[in-house]
């Protein structure tokens, strides 16, 4: 039985064995010295007491005093021995025992697992996919190797396991009846995991999260049913929203060759713009562009109606001829689509970014602690003088892709402050952190559990896939219901959050309307909007595709 007891109950039981040990033993010896060197005799039980007065420290009665070298060293040893002992027992032996006999047990093996998605290891990249597991009721059970971090999602309510997989693999004997598994740990521990699994009997789908994607082939070999790498994914989605060549800024912007444009301005604190409400500004009717959304710490809200209020700091998206978009750039700042695109962080997200941008052909400079091949500018993003040498103020967007989320939190401020109306792109590590990088002074911030979340939650959750940044798209749309109405005078495109920002009619595109002008039913109308809105669009006004127009 001894065996399976816990490692601080062996050591407790270890300890109440050799005290009276130790104490017989003293006891003998000294016994034995006072006989024969100081003459005066003492009785075992006499001895004994010596024995376990110096040992605990308590002090001693009518023994106080030795006249021979040997017993006095003898005695002196002993006082440092108990002493020792003190401090030795209580946090190494003692301590241990009673905090795991009144603490909440953790569990050591799989609970039955029907209709269960078992977790190995606990990360960033799951972090918000348990969220939504707990917001949806669905059930999963964490199986976590570090005692500290077991304890902590037990505290947060979680259900978990702990456990070493390697030493004892017959925990996981239910997992063959679990719905799914996700594999979390480092890629050697994530083909231990699948090798186990399968082996307990495990037939379901079973997911690894790498780091590699070199190890992906491997991974399917052993078992895998799929393998993702959220870190490249974050590093797509950051490269994606830093350059236009990548991904434009609206999808079918084409349709209406050069006469309309899409401008994104920063609404700054003195601006004009800021804290107003559209219909107090009229920029359509004075200015003729549309204003179709505005992006506010990463959201993406369409403007719905004239009570929709302009937010200071927000990056407002506008559509219009180009003439009229001219004319705002006197109310907002225009957001630069031209220079460089700086990375700070050369990590592995840093390196997948850079690989996108160069593959888009775009110029981009790389700031780094430490030299490499690769890196442009050594130093430290916190200074002003390694932003300058980087040419931060000149760059069309900035990218952290830090590896600390404070580091990135002072990061971000230091970089609005340098250079306030640059786009500002942040990898986040642990979802909470979001926030601050918001407030901190971050245009858009990314994380990998946003990443891996909305891969899993598809797989998992049966939720639709849902883009890490909401893109703006043009349609080409029939009149519909709206055939007889302005175009811009229609409360219920309002309540929609799209725009039409052009008619096509007898083969010709308009752009501007005067107050007479209404929609004819066999007019084709470019919509601008988010996918959101253009949908709800086609539902409010029974809208279908457009067919093209003949040569």
């Amino acid at each position: 039985m001894l065996p399976t007891l816990k490692r601080s109950t062996k050591r407790l039981l270890m300890l109440l064995a050799l005290l009276p040990a130790t104490v017989l033993v003293l006891g003998t010896v000294y016994m034995l010295g006072m006989e024969h060197l100081e003459g005066a005799p003492r009785t075992f039980l006499q001895s004994v007491q010596w024995a376990t007065e110096t040992l605990t420290t308590t002090g001693y009665g009518g023994d106080s005093h030795w006249n021979h070298p040997a017993v006095a060293i003898f005695v002196i040893l002993g006082q440092f021995m108990g002493q020792f002992l003190v401090f030795l027992i209580f946090p190494i032996f003692v301590l241990p025992y009673f905090e795991e006999q009144f603490e909440v047990r953790l569990q050591h093996v799989l609970p039955p697992m029907a209709g269960k998605v078992l977790f190995y290891r606990y990360g960033p990249a799951i972090e918000s996919l348990l969220e939504e597991f707990k917001r949806t009721k669905s059930p999963f059970v964490i199986f976590e190797e570090d005692m500290t971090i077991a304890r902590n999602l037990r505290d947060r309510g979680y259900n978990v396991v702990f456990g070493k997989l390697a030493d004892d693999p017959k925990v996981l004997a239910r997992v063959s009846q679990a719905r799914a598994v996700v594999t979390n740990a480092g890629d050697h521990g994530n083909a231990t995991c699948a090798l186990i699994v399968r082996e307990q009997g495990f037939a379901g789908p079973l997911y690894a999260l790498a780091d590699d994607p070199l190890y992906r082939p491997p991974m399917l070999q052993i078992g895998a049913t799929d393998v993702f790498t959220p870190a490249h994914v974050l590093g797509a989605a950051l490269a994606s929203r830093a350059s236009t060549r990548i991904s434009p800024p609206a999808e079918g912007m084409h349709l209406l060759g050069t006469k309309v444009g899409l401008a994104e301005f920063r609404v700054r604190e003195a601006s004009p713009l800021a804290g107003q409400r559209l219909g107090d500004l009229h920029l359509r009717q004075n200015h003729g562009v549309s204003v179709i959304g505005q992006w506010r710490a990463g959201v993406f809200t369409t403007t719905k109606g004239p009570d929709t209020r302009i937010e200071p700091g927000a990056i407002l998206v506008v559509v219009g001829t180009p003439d009229n978009l001219t004319k705002v750039e006197r109310m907002a700042m225009p957001i630069r689509r031209h220079g460089p695109i700086v990375l700070a962080g050369f990590g592995s997200v840093g390196r997948k970014v850079i690989e996108m941008l160069h593959d888009a052909q775009e110029n981009c400079v790389v700031i780094d602690r430490v030299a490499a091949p690769g890196v442009d500018v050594v130093g430290n993003v916190l200074e002003f003088e390694t932003l300058r040498r980087a040419g931060v103020r000149e760059a069309s967007a900035v990218i952290l892709a830090l590896a600390d989320d404070s580091e990135s939190v002072f990061a971000t401020a230091v970089v609005r402050d340098h250079a306030p109306e640059v786009p500002l792109i942040v990898r986040v590590i642990r979802a909470p952190n979001t926030a601050r990088l918001y407030r901190s002074g971050a245009d858009f911030a990314i994380s990998v559990g946003q990443v891996a979340g909305q891969i899993l939650a598809y797989h998992l959750l049966g939720e639709q896939i849902v883009p890490v940044e909401n893109r703006i798209k043009f349609s080409r749309l029939t009149a519909g219901t709206l055939a007889g109405v302005h175009p811009w005078q229609s409360a219920a495109l309002d309540r929609t959050g799209a725009k039409v920002v052009a008619v096509e009619r007898d083969g010709e595109v308009q752009v501007e309307f005067n107050d007479g002008f209404t929609v004819r039913t066999d007019d084709a109308l470019f919509v601008c909007g988010s996918t959101n809105s253009l949908d709800r669009y086609q539902r409010e006004f029974q809208a279908t595709a457009a067919p093209q127009a003949r040569a």
